[in-house]
């Protein structure tokens, strides 16, 4: 990182809003969940709304498995599960819902926030997948 940078981001409350005008402003739906066994959902961004339907405010305090439905490959979700049980990160593609209950083809990363050793929040980046 550049030194002009670094000397940026040694500011708590610039650090804050640069990150606050990414994810707000990012093409990619963003997700954050707490960091608690039933993951429930605290941040979606707008492009979240526009990727699923859903504004933020409906999923506050609901979980991502409101994404999920018939068609979505339980072999992934359990790939998911298990990364989050070790503190890993998780990539993978799967089938989920829409609102209107439209499939649609889902990228995501999954990534921990650690203070130390703990993790404090998962941050989650989607976004469509087509098939070629």
């Amino acid at each position: 990182m550049s030194s002009l940078l670094e000397n940026i981001f040694q500011d708590a409350d610039t650090s804050l809003n640069v990150l606050q005008v990414l994810a707000t402003n990012t093409f990619d739906s963003i997700l954050i969940t707490d960091a608690t066994k039933d993951a429930k959902i605290v941040y979606a961004n707008k492009a979240f709304k526009t990727l699923t339907g859903y504004a933020p405010s409906e999923v506050i305090g609901k979980t991502p498995r409101i994404l999920q439905g018939a068609a979505t490959d339980r072999k992934v979700i359990a790939r998911l599960t298990d990364s989050l049980k070790r503190g890993g990160q998780f990539e993978g593609k799967a089938i989920n819902y829409k609102k209107n209950g439209t499939p649609f083809i889902m990228y995501w990363r999954v990534l921990p926030v650690k203070v130390g050793n703990q993790i404090k929040v998962w941050v989650a980046i989607q976004r469509e997948g087509y098939v070629i």
